[in-house]
């Protein structure tokens, strides 16, 4: 903490938009809807990070991080309205240092921002909020989940659920203090210009690549990429401060998702499907032991992630329908923009058997 923010600004007539976690799926995909719409941005990044999903980008670029207060406050200076995207996203326990890193990153620098972004009178904040940290249903996860249903912490959860019901906590408390504050609630993204690249995006380039040799069952809410850039860009237009919207495409099982992963890439699907309560007990054991003894290996079905699947929660959309006008397109759209970006601009995807498709719009940029 305590390092000063270098940059690489320019002088400009028009305020710039301030951006965090423009590396990541949802702030990639930000930062370019917004450079197409003639909007000028300023991302912090932090240097250690893999920041490629920015290399060619006309944006000026600021390196620090938001958990030094001084640093955020800084970068924020001259800004006028702020996408808080940067969060620390993960499905494990963890150790003690990775429940701390969570707790720091996403809720400690949300409070940094939102207080950096006040003091500099930056305008709006719009955060991104996560599905896990709203409440559902406890007789039934299934009925559809609305923003007004609080998080339930009286059973097993994820330091990251958790960090992110803090983190709207962060913003209700800055709301009822007269801040600027809406919450685009994020659902399971799927879409291109997944650089690092997400879940799904590696779920679909190891089915594409013959990887990928059975599935579990469940289900859960996914968002295409462009619907919640849009879901952001209604929240900063016309979301009422204080107030947060759950935007999400379609529900899907995971054999729904494999059926369109066969669709696009011409490969067979597994049809061997692991029961949910043995691939549980399997995860709990290998994520227990890794967690400990190789804290940094990815994870890929963790005990997390097996009951958000298991719960099959549905997200109810009306209120960002009504309100914001939010539209959203298709989850097979969204499937087909990934695969050519994993195909084309990762080189991802090898298998000689699988489909080659069309360059997807974003290949030149």
């Amino acid at each position: 903490m305590g390092s000063q923010p270098s940059s690489n600004v320019s002088d400009t007539s028009t305020p710039p938009v301030f951006l965090t976690g423009a590396a990541g799926h949802v702030g990639a995909n930000l930062v370019r809807r917004l450079l197409d719409d003639g909007v000028p941005v300023r991302v912090l990044l932090r240097a250690e990070d893999n920041n490629e999903a920015l290399e060619g980008l006309d944006v000026e670029r600021v390196y620090g991080d938001i958990r030094d207060l001084d640093a955020t406050r800084e970068a924020l200076a001259g800004c006028r309205g702020v996408y808080h995207v940067a969060a620390l996203v993960s499905t494990i326990d963890g150790n003690d240092a990775h429940r701390r890193d969570i707790f720091e990153s996403n809720v400690l620098g949300t409070r940094n921002v939102l207080r950096a972004a006040r003091e500099v009178e930056a305008g709006r904040v719009v955060v991104t909020g996560s599905f896990s940290a709203v409440g559902y249903d406890l007789d039934d996860p299934s009925t559809p989940t609305r923003e007004s249903m609080p998080f339930y912490p009286m059973e097993r959860t994820m330091p990251y659920e958790r960090s992110k019901a803090m983190v709207e906590s962060e913003c209700w408390h800055a709301a009822a203090t007269g801040q600027d504050v809406v919450v685009a609630t994020c659902c399971a993204v799927v879409g291109g210009n997944d650089f690092l690249p997400s879940r799904v995006g590696r779920t679909l380039c190891d089915f594409a690549n013959r990887k990928l040799f059975a599935y579990v069952d469940g289900g859960f809410e996914f968002v295409a990429a462009q619907d919640i850039v849009q879901g952001h860009l209604l929240c900063m237009e016309r979301g009422r401060s204080g107030e947060k919207y759950i935007f999400s495409t379609e529900f899907k099982t995971i054999s729904d998702l494999l059926d369109l992963f066969q669709e696009v890439s011409g490969i067979q699907r597994p049809r061997r499907q692991v029961p949910l309560r043995l691939m549980l007990a399997f995860s709990e054991v290998a994520s227990y032991a890794l967690s400990r003894l190789h804290p940094s290996y990815p994870q890929r079905f963790t005990p997390g992630a097996i009951r958000l699947l298991q719960q099959r929660r549905h997200a109810d959309t009306t209120k960002a329908r009504e309100e914001l006008g939010f539209q959203p397109t298709t989850i097979r759209a969204a499937i087909q923009d990934a695969y050519a970006f994993h195909y084309h601009q990762r080189n991802a995807i090898t298998n000689p058997r699988a489909k080659r498709p069309e360059l997807p719009a974003t290949a030149g940029e």
